[in-house]
């Protein structure tokens, strides 16, 4: 039940038809844990405790650094140094005192994983590495919880949300991670200050939806927008089962750069590279080809020869795996990623 001081403070969200006291007092209700308090944990977690969580959860082993504050804006300088899960506890209780947060300074690991999400309705994934991501998402899986994923690169983010009601997982579109040093972060490849808040906020929507039970999620869909030049675009996840048993799709082919440039060399007529990065990445430095932006593909899928080779290339093979898995239900023809991208 609300109490007197609630109904007054989240009175501009209750008069909302779709949210009512019956959903103010499921977000009361809700245990939610943000895994992350970076640059995507910032901005979830400060409106989902403003939207009135009745309990949160934070993990993040890092200190705030000061090439964090420039998108890390729960943060300041007199924090640098400091755990971020203990900092953002502190900051939040400051925002709304009507909810219990736990903070644990501690990295997810396959020995703590279980323990910790287990007592949560619902998580969050704000995480920047490949590792996590899949540890986060299979330990979902098998504890049944729902799973709001978000990612950032440059100027480019993602925002699905996965395991609701048996729906997709993270596994169905992407099967396997990329190994580690394959896959620059946003220390090496840098990102946009604004765009975290930008994906942040759809991921904190994203969560108030499925607690409340509202609205159109994106299970079973990737959004992805492009703030550069304001491109969105949505590709659904289809999740393909036997009985009792999940069905991975086919591992994709990769060739590497040298197999490519022989190729290119020796039988340029039986290859088409395919560039899948934004114009601008194209243009900075390439290796030929055709630019078709990832998120235009399906529109030119006429122009792709299928008695040819089709090779796809990004920067790191993330897009160009991504490619593939598009065009899977689509095109018949050979198609091959660059392995570890034009890094």
């Amino acid at each position: 039940m609300l109490i007197e001081e609630e109904l007054k403070r989240y009175s501009r969200q209750i008069i909302l038809p779709e949210i009512g006291i019956s959903g103010q007092e499921k977000l009361k209700n809700a245990k939610v844990l943000m895994i992350g308090a970076g640059g995507l944990g910032c901005p979830v977690l400060q409106y989902l405790a403003a939207a009135g969580l009745g309990e949160l959860g934070i993990v993040d082993d890092d200190v705030v650094d000061i090439s964090n504050l420039h998108r890390q804006i729960l943060y300041n300088g007199n924090d640098i140094g400091l755990s971020k899960a203990v900092v953002a506890r502190e900051k939040l209780r400051l925002l709304n005192p009507n909810i219990l947060i736990t903070a644990y300074a501690v990295r997810i690991t396959d020995e703590n994983a279980g323990s910790i999400l287990k007592g949560y309705d619902l998580v969050i994934d704000g995480t920047d590495n490949f590792e996590t991501r899949y540890l986060v998402n299979d330990t979902c899986v098998s504890l049944k919880k729902p799973l709001v994923f978000g990612s950032i690169f440059k100027f480019e983010g993602h925002v699905s949300v996965f395991n609701l009601e048996n729906g997709p997982n993270y596994r169905d579109f992407f099967p396997e991670a990329p190994p580690a040093d394959e896959v620059p972060n946003c220390g090496e490849i840098g990102v946009l200050g604004v765009l975290p808040g930008i994906i942040g906020t759809y991921m904190a929507n994203e969560a108030i939806k499925v607690i409340c039970g509202i609205g159109e999620t994106l299970s079973g869909k990737l959004l992805t927008i492009d703030a550069l030049n304001n491109s969105t675009n949505i590709f659904k996840i289809s999740k393909e089962v036997k009985p009792s048993t999940p069905v991975l799709p086919p591992p994709i082919k990769e060739m590497s750069m040298d197999e490519l440039q022989i190729l290119l060399v020796e039988r340029p007529n039986e290859t088409y590279l395919v560039d899948v990065r934004e114009a601008y990445e194209f243009e900075e430095y390439n290796i030929g080809g055709t630019n078709i932006s990832l998120y235009e593909l399906t529109d030119h899928l006429k122009a792709l020869p299928q008695d040819k080779k089709l090779v796809f290339c990004c920067q790191t093979g993330h897009r160009s795996i991504m490619a593939i898995r598009l065009l899977e239900p689509l095109f018949k023809g050979e198609m091959y990623s660059l392995k570890n991208g034009l890094n």
